[in-house]
C-alpha cells in the first residue's frame, strides 16, 4: 500500500510545527511581531525550506512586516540549528521566510463582498 503523504510533506508539517514553537519561544527580539507559520515548502532534494509566514504588527504597516522578516532571515542560521537538534535527519534544510498576504486579501476581498451586497440592498 503506497504512503499517503510524501515525505517531503510530512518534514514540511514537521518543521512548520517546530518552528512556531522556536519563534514564540527562542526569538526574543522586541521588533518582531506576532509570528504565524502558515506553510511549509521542501525542495525536492530536502535543502531548502521556503517557509510562509503571517507577522501582525500594530500598525499594519509594510515597512514593520519587512523588518520582522528580516528578522526571521537573519535568524534563520539559529532556527535551523535549533531545529536540527530536535528533528532526526541528517541534513536540516536552509530556512528563507517568505510574508504569506492571504489573510490581508481574504479580508479585502470580503469588505468587497459586503460592500456588493450593500449596494445590491440599495438598487
Amino acid at each position: 500500500m503506497p504512503a499517503e503523504y510524501k515525505r517531503t510533506e510530512r518534514l514540511g508539517e514537521q518543521i512548520k510545527r517546530d518552528l512556531a514553537l522556536l519563534i514564540q519561544r527562542g526569538l526574543k527580539d522586541p521588533r518582531l511581531g506576532m509570528v504565524t507559520v502558515n506553510f511549509c515548502d521542501l525542495s525536492r532534494d530536502l535543502s531548502y525550506a521556503d517557509v510562509n509566514v503571517t507577522v501582525m504588527v500594530p500598525d499594519d504597516s509594510d515597512e514593520n512586516i519587512v523588518q520582522s522578516l528580516t528578522i526571521l532571515n537573519e535568524a534563520a542560521p539559529f532556527l535551523r540549528m535549533e531545529l536540527g537538534r530536535g528533528l532526526n535527519i541528517r541534513k536540516v534544510p536552509h530556512l528563507r521566510f517568505h510574508y504569506d498576504d492571504s489573510l490581508k486579501r481574504g479580508a479585502q476581498i470580503n469588505e468587497l463582498i459586503h460592500e456588493a451586497m450593500k449596494s445590491d440592498r440599495h438598487n
